[in-house]
């Protein structure tokens, strides 16, 4: 299939953490529109094991829902840092474990409908706790849950974030 023909691009916004940028193309099939897409620097998601039966889930307020969710730890890629160590660093940062072993299991686009964001997820295993080190505008609480528990926190609907279902589902199952 071949690719869109950009015509113009501008950058409408520019933010701490995202861009939107503004493309005018003609699509494959020859149609001429217009694309407003969020510019992501990527992103991690961590399966963290503190045992083979065990699972680490963080609650914390996302703004974007207006309520707390229960999610996998996750976090934004820095300027040209390796996917990997970001992961080492976000699980620390966020649950307050070191781990041994980082895997690479998946990788995805979140939204590729109107963002560049590629998702990287990594099971951790072999951890040591350490201490929590949220960022300054985060407020997170860790909870250790069973295999078990985080499928059924999936089917029973309180699990709602993609990552984390992606994530426990590729991992878990």
């Amino acid at each position: 299939m071949d690719e869109a023909k950009i015509l113009s691009s501008r950058i409408a916004y520019k933010g701490g953490h995202i861009q939107v940028r503004e493309d005018r193309v003609i699509e494959p099939a020859g149609h001429e529109c217009s694309r407003e897409i969020v510019v992501h620097p990527g992103a991690v998601c961590i399966v963290a094991r503190p045992t083979p039966e065990q699972v680490i889930l963080i609650r914390q307020y996302r703004h974007a829902t207006g309520r707390e969710i229960l999610e996998i730890p996750a976090g934004t890629l820095h300027d040209g840092e390796d996917p990997r160590e970001c992961a080492i660093r976000e699980l620390e940062e966020e649950a307050g474990y070191l781990a041994s072993t980082m895997i690479e299991r998946a990788r995805f686009w979140t939204t590729p409908g109107f963002t560049t964001e590629i998702m990287y997820l990594y099971e951790a295993t072999d951890l040591t706790k350490t201490q929590i080190r949220p960022d300054d505008d985060e407020v997170i609480e860790v909870d250790i849950v069973s295999r078990s528990e985080a499928l059924r926190l999936i089917d029973n609907g309180q699990v709602q974030d993609a990552k984390t279902i992606l994530g426990l589902l590729r991992v878990l199952k």
